[in-house]
């Protein structure tokens, strides 16, 4: 049987232009049953195009913070390093994906992208910019192969409906996941068209989803640190990779 090709997006290191990805999303891509391929960074519109249409789906994998530019706002104190080359070349992939109806899937930087390329915002950085009865540490001091924090997910969402039978959750109720959390920033005011399908015990939101798109499907945690041991996170890359067939 054909396995579906799977595009990354990889990291992009301003201080020497060296790019790469670590081998976490790659493992949790062929363990979903896909073939994984790290995309280029600088390349033109058209070979992105060309790329697009020979992909079965687009992960959006984490890094650095989006630049602010992007959705109108200088940039803070709290925002950290910017890579300049990878928004640009994330924007264009977005609107190519979505042009072609390919499966998206976005991870931490990947979700906040994902709402920003399509005209939401993002908090700069949760500590300066919010003010929380439950101030959760979305950067986590334990490392990120244990979860930190839980999320409550949205009843009737896509989310619900790949995590439930894996959470072990009760057929009524809430699902409940637990998450690990290495970021500092997060979707503020969404985009049209999104809608939010995690929430974290502080308000800030940690899933969304587009409801009129195939699969569109954005988390602020790493599931592909958690898989191994996660039934939950595991049914996340199953669920993109069998979109994409």
């Amino acid at each position: 049987m054909k396995k579906p090709v799977i595009g990354l997006t990889p990291s992009h290191n301003i201080d020497n232009d060296d790019v790469r990805l670590g081998p976490q999303c790659l493992r949790a891509i062929r363990m979903a049953g896909g073939i994984p391929v790290i995309l280029p960074i600088e390349t033109e519109k058209e070979n992105l195009r060309q790329l697009i249409e020979r992909l079965d789906g687009i992960l959006f994998t984490g890094g650095p913070d989006p630049h602010p530019f992007l959705f109108g706002e200088e940039v803070l104190t709290g925002c950290g390093e910017i890579s300049v080359k990878r928004d640009a070349m994330e924007i264009a992939l977005l609107s190519l994906t979505m042009e072609h109806k390919k499966p998206i899937m976005g991870i931490c930087r990947g979700i906040q992208m994902i709402n920003v390329g399509l005209g939401g915002d993002i908090y700069q950085d949760i500590p300066s910019q919010t003010v929380r009865e439950i101030p959760i540490a979305h950067r986590q001091p334990p490392l990120s192969y244990q979860p930190s924090h839980t999320v409550t997910v949205m009843a009737g969402s896509l989310l619900e409906n790949i995590c439930r039978p894996a959470a072990g959750a009760e057929a009524s109720g809430p699902v409940r996941l637990r998450v690990n959390s290495t970021h500092h920033q997060a979707v503020r005011r969404l985009a049209p068209g999104l809608v939010s399908c995690a929430i974290a015990p502080d308000g800030i939101i940690e899933g969304i989803e587009m409801p009129d798109y195939p699969f569109l499907l954005g988390v602020q945690w790493h599931p592909e640190y958690l898989w191994e041991k996660d039934p939950a996170a595991a049914a996340l890359f199953r669920a993109f990779v069998a979109a994409s067939e």
